[in-house]
This record gives C-alpha cells, structure tokens and sequence, in this order.
C-alpha cells in the first residue's frame, strides 16, 4: 500500500511540475510579444535606445553591460533591449567589472513585475509598459 501511494505521489508532483512549467512558459511567450510590441512601438516614434548600465544591489556602482535599450522604471533596474529581451540589471558586480563592464543574461519576462514585493511594488507587464511609452513620448 505505500509503494502505491508514493507511485501515485510521485505523479501527481510531476503532472504539477509539468502544469506550472506550461503555464510559465505561456506567460513568458505573452509577455515577450508585450515586449516585441513596446520596442516597435518607441521606434515607430523615433524614441532611440540608450546605452543600458547595471547597478550593484546597494545602488551605488554602475556597470557597463554592452546592451542598447529602454529602461522601464526610474531606478533602472529593468529594461528591454533593442531585440525586445527583458533584462533585470541589479548585479553583484567586482572591481574588475567595474572597468571590464558586466555580462547580464536575459531573464523571462513575466506578466506582473514585483510579484510578492511589498505593497505598491507590484503591477502589471502592461501597465509597466504603458507608463514607460507614455513618459517616453
């Protein structure tokens, strides 16, 4: 009997491992036309992209990333670049990247930005993107 009921255990986790990876990479697929829609939207308007820089956590070091884009808040921790990628540019960052700059992979966009921060901090993909093209114009 408890051979069965982990078998039936072990299903049930993985048939929810699979659910959340599914809904995650739909998410991220809306999301990423969100974002192709925004870069053709601040071209369309002849807004151009700017050289992107990372931030160190405490805020207080900025990194050179290489990337070409818009920032979406005033912080500039999260932006788009000019391929429609979603980057997070908060870095641990060292002091030779402060000369050599940093390398920041792109992270999967998600439809509601601050998800499980505090309050006010959370708001949606679309919002975030109307706000931003809104002050860009």
């Amino acid at each position: 009997m408890d051979g069965e009921w982990a078998r039936q255990r072990e299903r049930a986790i993985a048939a929810h491992g699979a659910e959340l990876a599914r809904r995650e990479a739909d998410e991220a697929k809306r999301a990423r036309a969100m974002l192709a829609e925004f870069v053709e939207a601040v071209r369309a308007r002849g807004i151009a992209p700017v050289a992107l820089v990372a931030r160190s956590y405490g805020g207080r070091r900025r990194f050179r990333t290489g990337l070409r884009g818009w920032y979406f808040n005033p912080d500039g921790s999260l932006a788009v670049d000019e391929r429609g990628e979603f980057f997070i540019l908060t870095v641990r960052g060292s002091l030779r990247e402060l000369v050599s700059g940093v390398d920041v992979p792109p992270a999967r966009p998600r439809l509601v930005i601050g998800e499980g921060g505090r309050d006010g901090e959370r708001i949606t993909l679309r919002a975030l993107l109307d706000l931003r093209l809104a002050a860009l114009s």
